[in-house]
Order: structure tokens, then sequence, then C-alpha cells
């Protein structure tokens, strides 16, 4: 019987199909590359059953997003604020001048933005220019290389309304940790600051004219200040994780004191401490304010009412240090005994700051109140209630740390008093070894 030639392919095709199903089956394939099944239905599977879906790519990874950290601050307060029944002091004006200001930097970054402020201005502020540069020997001179305009939206000016503040463009600027950077500021036409840190510990420079680029600034003694002026902070930029501790307090934070252009305040030497051992992206930035209580107005706002602006909206903020109240109870018998303060006072606003912070997600660290016996404002009563207020802090409240300044500080043979070597003569503020061993008294630890 003839069998035609589409007839002839097929059968072809199919013994074919059987003698390769016959052959992998035997292990033929090279070491089993092919693989045969002969299913109940009869029908022949190549290439191992079931197929295997490829496996499902990792997703890319995605670049760490850089952000802004606060790598230096100043609490910001009214110039011409003063106690009741005395009169007003004058607020700093310029005319045509360039002031320069210097600040340490707590972290390094690849960028730099600064704060502008008119918080506690009577009206409108302009601003004709600001320029960056990287400080030399903490003094007026600066590196002209590492020079650089920070504008404002674009604009190498601005004007801030009454009460307002800027943060401003960010300036491609590397930077690093510990290192001193200069802010200069021109005022083209009259102009008033009130809005200030009175205690800065750190010359700033006043010169004639538009200087905000010169490589130096040096002014005649009548000529420097030892404040800052409407400087509110430094933010520096970095992808790499970061902690900021915020220092909240008084003069005892603020560093009255301790060396001017030193950098000896606690929080600058517990910064050094940090450093050394490695921690560079853990910063340390001071909203301490010489003479401020938790309960009334002067010298700055009450702590209370600033403890969120200074506090919890600082850019990257994770630790809050908190050491304030001895003023609340010295001021109820010099100068103000007219506005006295209980302990049980001093705990709530303390508790309620604390509560505030923990609440943000921020870890809250309370520092005891050193002992100021023969100061000024000293009192028995006084006494008893730093001591109330140090009791309570001592049973961490709420979880919080306790950092006891009062423990680092006093005399051994009278704990009631600052230990003769740390004392810088008032009875009450401690010298350079004394902010040293505050800050030694941190845990670093629970940082």
């Amino acid at each position: 019987m003839l069998i035609s030639s589409r007839r002839r392919a097929a059968l072809k095709s199919f013994f074919g199909a059987v003698l390769l199903a016959a052959f992998a089956g035997c292990g033929g394939g090279g070491g089993g590359s092919v693989s045969s099944e002969v299913n109940g239905g009869g029908s022949v599977n190549i290439g191992g059953g079931d197929s295997v879906p490829a496996p499902t790519p990792a997703p890319a990874q995605q670049p760490a997003q850089s952000r802004f950290y606060a790598a230096w601050t100043a609490a910001m307060h009214d110039a011409t604020m003063s106690l009741p029944g005395t009169p007003a002091p004058a607020a700093q004006t310029f005319n045509n001048q360039t002031l320069r200001q210097v600040v340490r930097l707590s972290l390094g970054g690849d960028s730099l933005r600064v704060k502008l402020s008119n918080l506690f201005g009577k009206g409108p502020v302009t601003f004709s220019g600001v320029h960056v540069a990287r400080t030399l020997a903490a003094t007026s001179d600066i590196d002209p290389a590492t020079d650089r305009a920070v504008t404002f939206g674009g604009q190498p000016t601005i004007t801030l309304q009454a009460g307002a503040e800027v943060l401003s463009d960010a300036v491609p600027m590397p930077v690093t940790a510990l290192q001193n950077l200069s802010i200069s500021m021109y005022f083209a036409g009259p102009t008033t600051l009130p809005t200030v840190h009175s205690d800065g510990r750190q010359t700033a420079f006043i010169v004639a004219g538009n200087q905000l680029a010169a490589p130096s600034a040096q002014a005649s003694q009548a000529e420097q200040r030892e404040s800052y002026f409407s400087l509110g902070s430094v933010e520096v930029s970095s992808t790499e994780a970061t902690r900021v501790l915020v220092a909240f307090g008084d003069s005892l934070t603020d560093g009255w004191g301790s060396a001017v252009n030193g950098a000896r305040r606690y929080p600058n030497l517990l910064d050094d401490r940090l450093k050394a051992a490695g921690q560079a992206r853990i910063g340390v930035v001071n909203a301490g304010i010489s003479g401020n209580r938790w309960l009334h107005e002067f010298f700055g706002p009450s702590g209370t009412s600033r403890f969120e602006r200074d506090v919890l909206n600082v850019s990257g903020v994770t630790h809050a240090l908190v050491l304030m109240g001895i003023n609340d109870i010295g001021f109820s018998v010099e100068p103000m005994p007219s506005q006295p303060v209980t302990a049980q006072q001093l705990i709530a606003a303390i508790a309620a700051a604390a509560s505030s912070a923990q609440a943000r997600g921020i870890k809250v660290l309370l520092g005891t109140l050193p002992p100021y016996r023969l100061a000024g404002y000293y009192s028995d009563e006084g006494e008893a209630k730093r001591q109330a207020v140090n009791a309570w802090i001592r049973s961490r409240p709420e979880g919080v740390e306790v950092v006891d300044f009062d423990a680092a500080l006093r005399d051994a043979a009278d704990p009631t008093r600052l230990n003769p070597a740390y004392d810088s003569g008032d009875h009450l503020h401690p010298n350079d070894a004394g902010y040293k061993a505050m800050a030694q008294a941190v845990d670093m630890a629970t940082l």
C-alpha cells in the first residue's frame, strides 16, 4: 500500500519523538539536561514536568534620603525686655554696616542653610545680603575660597516682617563637625535688631560698608559684641543616620562664666566627648538663655512658652537634656519677690515639658539643679525647693534619664555649695573646669 508523502512525514515525526523520549529516559542528553515523564494518559513532557517560574528580581535599593539637621542653634529673645518697673534697654542698630558672626558646627554635612529671625521685631527688617564662609582661627578672618552667597527663594536679599523667621535656600558647601563658620550680614539702611541671643560667648564684628566677602572684618573693640543677632540656627544636610540632642536651660546651659571664644559651655564639651569617642553623627545644640525661668518672662520668654519652638521644632531633634529652675527659685528672693514659685509648680512645668517631648518620640534627660549657697539670691527656703525638685528628678518620672549635675558640682564638705574648684566666683555658675565636670556627668550610653 502506498503511503502519501504527507503521512510519511507525520509518521517520521511521531517515531522521532518516541525515539527521543526513549533516549532521554536512558540517561542521554549530556548529564540529564533533558528529562522525560510518561503520564497516565500516555502523553510525554519534555523538560521536567511543571515549569518553574523565574525568581522575581529584588527591588533596586533606593538611595538614602538627604535630610537637614540642626548643627548649631541660639535661642532668641527680646533685647528690649525688662523687669517690671525698670527701663527697657535699647536694641542694636545697623546702618550701611556688615555684621560677621561666628558659630561652631556640631555636625558635618554636604550643604547648609541658615535661619534668620525677626521673632521679636517691632517692624520689618531687611537683610541686604548674607554670606557664609569657613572661619580661620575663630576670628573675623575667613577663607575666601569658601565664601558663598546665601539666597532666599533665589533672591540675595530678604525682608522679614515682625514675628517672622525664614530658612535660607540650601548652600552647596561641605562642612565638617566642630568647624567654625562665619555668617556675614549686610544692612544697607538703618536697621534695628531686637531679636537677639545676648550671652553668645563668641565675638561678633561690626564693620562699615558692604564687606560680606571681605577676607577679614577686623573691628575696633567698640564695634565688637558677644551676642548673636537675628541668627537662629545653622542646619546641615546628610544622608547618614543622625541624632540631635538639644540642651535646654538657663545660664548654666548658656555657659555664663565660661571662656569667651573658647567653646567651653557644657554642651560644647559634651560635643567634644562624643566626637572624640567617634560619634560624629550625634550633634549637640544649645537652647539655653541666661537668666531664663520656667514660669515668668525675663530674661527671655518663659521656658514653658518657648520649649516647643526651641526644642520640639529643632530640625532632627531626638534627645532633650533639660536643666532649668534655679532662677525661678532665686528670683523669688531677688530681684522679684513678687513672683514666688513653689517646688510643685516647677515640678509640674518640668513634667509637662518632658511629656510633650516624649509625645514626639524625643528621649528626655533631666538634669538636677546644682548647689548655690552663697549666691546673691540664695535662701534656706529656696534650698528646700531645690532639694524637693531634685528628689523628684532622681525618682526618674515618666521613664526619663537623669543627669546628676548636683552630685557632679557640689562641695564634698558642704553639699549645698559649689565645689570651690568649679566655682567661677559667684557661687552659682561653674568655671571652665566645672562645665567640663557637667559634660562628664552625662552618660553617653543614654544618647
